[in-house]
């Protein structure tokens, strides 16, 4: 054992309910997967693809849903063989398999109880076809990226949901998720142009080869003849065709899409309308290939108040005729509890709860058709009853970006903003359903209505144009009572839905467990015994997704409703929506920020000192806290802003002990002889060799811990300069503060020419801007190497000692201090703060802390003349860059030496994270592989970023050299 092993009661919760929760893992699980189910699947697909721990099943038993059910395993398949052989063995063995992907459904149509396939890992990836006019991609593959790449050809996607950055392609198309503008006519159905996909036999279907229905019928002859049948019983029945004609109408994901046997003339044709929307119950999309539309750039948007919920839904047709591509609505609950999100107005706090406001925007290809809407919108303002209840209300169109993407982001956050305001303790539900939109109106006052008798806050919004409303309901999952008050509405509220209004008892969120026992209400009888037929033809065994669409207990939504309880304050209004997941470095390694706290929401659903809360913290230590890259990328994702890092970096402080805190403070006041020592030893680094290091070093960590003692690794950059430039304090324009990571590592070894320092200063002087080094750096640091660790002595120390000296060196904040690496930038601008003395934190308020990127942007391109540019640059945005909302003066610099700069599409934090990527390097390889992929695929004369560990990290990664662009910048614009 090593010498430090952290204790993991370290990490058991010090408080927790008074009795265990009623859905809690019982013992019985606490050692995972049974036998011999672990060993076959094993040893059909290898032990790297089979998750089998009882944490790996807790993580993956949770999502976006109000439900929360315990597989027996999670495989994680590469390829269609995989995905063949899992179905064969359920087949042969009785099981029952369910597919997930992001894990954003709403409706637990993501969760099995037996075996659980993640179908997101390995099967993401976009090829572009006919410049953009079709698009293939993989079902793992998110919305949001997908879109990235489609955008450099003026395409998009027709579905738009809200959970974009998120959500995934396969998922959308499993659910015809729809979102903010695809109505009826964007939707997956209507712009699939084909599908692969596997069927519960295991027979792979490529809908648009020209002889898939030859095949189909040598492989499937009863299926071809099952769907036959069922189409010519359907087209038989004239009332039948005409309901279900009329149903899709309006927005409706509501059990199988019955219109696909009339718009199929072919089995295969019949079967890639079917599998749209069939939530995982007919088989697995491997592929697809969408017909794109077209990405109209100029917009213009407002987002209009009105004194009432009715009022503003009595003015969606008029914005409707005007050519709006999207009317949002939000009631007063939505808007007010969108404060918590950034960005939005402070004062839409104090707005009444009467009020409701509609989003409106207008998208054109060009100047003469925004011109035109926006002449059409002025009309439709005329006559309005519009309120400004708040001074941040303007009621007017803009064309403003920032403006309209603040706006977007307030509405896009209605579920996260809404429900991570709802009292601590309970389980949020997510309903949508449709009406014709012009009774859209009544039907908001009919919800408001039945929200209050049954008890629940109201809280509304919705896709306006398209009839399509939101809401939530609120409840304690634990108490019965609760339990009973949410049956009672539901039972109401789907019977208002169907009778009162014909509408679509799900519009966008597909059927799902929540609405299955409600099938037959919407459709009746006849239809829904179709579905069922359906489903026996295309699944005869029932493997697949069992209980998700089709389930005949009256009562199965109230199956497997999750408890909620409280964590620590940071995560405790998180509800599991998974808009966290893409943009952490450890998603692909071991754990995310949603599964982070899903398994301490487990730990307090437990007894103390039971079998499976020892086992779940046995895991955690490693899978959450270790690989934690600490970046807070998961609090930029996440819409109310719940940093899952800072928590783990909480974590690590509990686990250390008071001798390693003093350890840490000692360091921390001694650290200008820590510096000097560091980079003797860089230097020294050079004449032992690589694989000397890397030999002791892995010793040492074997002996010590590996979370405390980092590993060397290959191309770990030679030390610095001994000296810093000389400088003058008179004349200087700002103050320059290189980052101890640039006082003790060097640049790329391959690259001649000025260190960073050298080059920050002459670029300065060459634009007229000196700036001046002050004599004591030394000894000083932004802190980040203890916080981001957890030592809060040591923090303590340094974040105040430097807070002292940049004051003293700015001259009381009368010059910027500029400092030469992003995350020290962000450590210095904002995370020293909550560690400062009362005095300092005065000193800190009056200094204007500048990144160097920013002032080369801002301050000195003006007044440079670029001389000479390479060909091409590849840019690593740092993930403190997207903290300090640096990135488009990364890209405006680069832009001034490149004739092409690149972004990767798959960029990321490269978890590097000042010494992480040293202690754990398999976080940064799987943080970073995608991106590493994208560049490694093309040739670029240069690779910059903006933070000399980040680029040790990206070195790492790609094998190539990346470099600041601050250096770049020297060279372009030098005599």
């Amino acid at each position: 054992m090593p010498l430090l092993e952290p204790d993991p009661d370290a990490l058991r919760p010090v408080s927790r309910p008074v009795r265990p929760a009623p859905d809690r893992v019982p013992d019985g699980r606490s050692s995972g997967t049974p036998e011999p189910l672990k060993g076959e699947l094993i040893a059909l697909l290898g032990e790297s693809k089979v998750l089998s721990k009882v944490s790996d099943l807790v993580r993956y038993a949770s999502d976006a849903s109000p439900y929360r059910f315990l597989p027996q395993v999670v495989v994680v398949p590469e390829d269609i063989e995989d995905i063949s052989a899992v179905l064969s063995y359920a087949h042969g063995k009785g099981r029952e398999v369910v597919f997930r992907a992001a894990g954003t459904s709403l409706n637990g149509q993501a969760q099995g109880e037996d075996i659980l396939v993640d179908v997101r890992r390995h099967w993401t990836g976009i090829e572009v076809l006919d410049d953009g006019a079709r698009a293939r991609i993989g079902p793992g593959t998110t919305v949001l990226r997908a879109n990235a790449t489609l955008s450099r050809h003026g395409r998009v996607l027709g579905p738009d949901p809200a959970s974009a950055i998120a959500c995934t392609v396969g998922g959308v198309v499993a659910n015809n998720a729809s979102g903010m503008t695809a109505g009826t006519t964007r939707n997956s159905y209507r712009t699939v142009a084909s599908l692969t996909f596997v069927l519960a036999s295991g027979t792979v279907v490529d809908t648009a080869v020209p002889d898939a229905d030859e095949r189909l019928a040598h492989a499937e002859p009863a299926l071809c003849e099952g769907l036959l049948a069922i189409k010519a019983d359907i087209e038989a029945d004239p009332e039948l065709v005409a309901r279900i004609r009329a149903k899709y109408e309006i927005k409706n994901t509501n059990g199988y899409r019955l219109d696909a046997f009339l718009d199929g003339a072919t089995p295969v044709e019949i079967l890639r309308g079917l599998m749209v929307g069939s939530e995982g119950t007919f088989g697995f999309i491997s592929e697809i290939v969408f017909d794109t539309l077209p990405l109209d750039r100029r917009v213009t948007t407002a987002l209009l108040f009105f004194p009432s919920l009715t009022a503003a839904a009595a003015a969606v047709p008029v914005f409707n005729e005007a050519g709006a591509l999207a009317v949002e609505l939000m009631d007063g609950n939505t808007l007010r509890a969108s404060v918590s999100v950034q960005g939005v107005p402070a004062d839409w706090a104090t707005l009444p709860k009467s009020t409701a406001a509609l989003l409106v925007e207008f998208r054109a290809p060009d100047e003469a058709g925004q011109t035109a809407y926006e002449e059409a919108a002025r009309k439709a303002l005329e006559g309005l009853d519009l309120v400004a209840p708040v001074a941040s209300v303007t009621n007017t169109f803009t064309r403003d970006a920032k403006t309209i993407g603040g706006y977007w982001k307030a509405r896009k956050a209605f579920v996260t903003a809404v429900g991570g305001a709802r009292p601590s303790g309970t389980t949020l539900i997510t309903e949508d359903f449709a009406v014709p939109p012009s009774r859209l109106a009544d039907a908001c006052e009919s919800l408001l209505e039945l929200q209050t008798r049954h008890g629940f806050d109201a809280a509304v919004a919705g896709h306006a144009a398209h009839g399509n409303l939101h809401f939530l309901l609120a409840f304690d999952a634990g108490r019965p009572e609760d339990v009973d008050r949410y049956a009672a509405f539901m039972d109401e509220f789907c019977r208002l839905t169907v009778e009162r209004f014909d509408g679509s008892l799900k519009a966008e969120h597909a059927t799902g467990r929540n609405i299955a026992p409600f099938l037959e209400l919407e459709w009746g009888p006849m239809a829904t015994e179709l579905m069922w037929r359906t489903k026996q033809v295309i699944d005869p065994d029932g493997v697949l997704a069992p209980r998700v669409v089709l389930d005949r207990d009256p009562k199965a939504h109230l199956r497997g409703l999750k408890t909620i309880p409280k964590v620590e304050l940071i995560a405790d209004p998180c509800i599991e929506c998974g808009f966290c997941e893409p943009t952490c470095p450890s998603h692909d390694l071991t754990t995310t920020p949603r599964q982070r706290i899903v398994l301490r929401r487990e730990m307090m659903r437990q007894p103390a000192g039971s079998s499976v809360e020892e086992e779940l913290l046995d895991a955690y230590g490693y899978d959450a806290v270790d690989t934690c890259a600490g970046d807070s990328t998961c609090k930029l994702a996440c819409p109310v802003g719940i940093d899952t890092g800072v928590m783990m970096k909480d974590f690590r402080h509990a686990r250390h002990s008071p001798r390693e805190e003093r350890t840490a403070a000692l360091v921390a006041r001694n650290f200008k002889a820590v510096e000097a020592s560091a980079r003797l030893a860089v230097a020294a680094a050079d004449k032992i060799g690589d694989r000397v290091l890397t030999k002791v070093t892995r010793a040492a960590r074997t002996a010590v811990r590996p979370d405390l003692v980092p590993e060397w690794l290959p191309g770990i950059p030679g030390a610095a300069p001994r000296k810093l430039p000389r400088t003058a304090r008179v004349g200087a324009s700002a103050v320059y503060y290189p980052a101890c990571v640039n006082r003790i590592f060097g640049g790329p070894e391959n690259r001649e020419g000025p260190s960073l320092s050298e080059a920050v200063v002459a670029v300065s002087s060459r634009a007229g801007k000196p700036v001046w080094i002050p004599d004591d750096v030394a000894g000083t640091c932004c802190a980040t190497i203890w916080h981001s660790k957890g030592y809060d002595r040591g923090n303590a120390v340094m974040a105040n000692r430097i807070v002292e000296a940049a004051w003293g060196w700015t001259a009381g904040g009368k010059l910027p201090l500029v400092v030469d690496a992003s995350s020290c930038t962000l450590g210095i601008a904002h995370e020293v703060v909550p560690y400062l003395t009362p005095d300092n934190r005065e000193l800190h308020q009056e200094l204007t802390v500048v990144d160097s990127v920013v002032w080369a942007a801002e301050e000195l391109l003006p007044r440079l003349t670029v001389r000479r540019t390479v060909g091409s640059a590849v840019l690593h945005p740092t993930c403190s860059m997207q903290h300090l909302g640096d990135e488009a003066q990364l890209r405006a610099v680069a832009e001034a030496c490149a004739d092409e700069v690149v972004v990767p599409d798959d960029v990321g934090c490269c978890a590097f994270a000042g010494d992480r990527g040293m202690l754990h390097k398999e976080l940064t390889e799987s943080a970073t592989h995608k991106e590493a992929a994208e560049v490694t695929a093309r040739h670029f004369d240069a690779h910059l970023s903006a933070n000399r560990m980040c680029e040790v990290g990206m070195d790492h990664a790609t094998g190539r050299s990346y470099y600041s662009v601050l250096m770049e910048l020297e060279a372009a614009t030098r005599p």
